[in-house]
């Protein structure tokens, strides 16, 4: 069992940067692959970049470039650095432990991107 629980959201302007936090507990955290999700509002949830228990990163088309994934296994927790946000990154941001067959979800991170 792995909990996950995000930090960092908010509202922030066009242009504007956050950084997104998912600290995990209760397993290994260094064996899992970790990743960002969203669910903008009447839209299916997305990935929004992944890291894989050995480094390797992937991300969306619409966020390569702006935002970057790492992790810190030391610490057992994964960010999201977000720069040059848009309205359109508006949306729910969950993170995600996989490995396996098995994933596991934190609740969330809302972020608002608005003037």
């Amino acid at each position: 069992q792995v909990q996950l629980v995000e930090s960092g959201g908010g509202l922030v302007q066009p242009g504007g940067s956050l950084r997104l936090s998912c600290a995990a507990s209760g397993s290994i955290f260094s064996i899992y692959d970790m990743g960002w999700y969203r669910q903008a509002p009447g839209k299916q949830r997305e990935l929004v970049a992944q890291i894989t228990r050995g480094g390797i990163t992937l991300y969306a088309d619409s966020v390569k470039g702006r935002f970057t994934i790492s992790r810190d296994n030391a610490k057992n927790t994964v960010y999201l650095q977000m720069n040059s946000l848009k309205p359109e990154d508006t949306a729910d941001y969950s993170c995600n432990a996989h490995r396996i067959a098995k994933d596991y979800w934190g609740k969330g991170t809302l972020v608002t991107v608005a003037s």
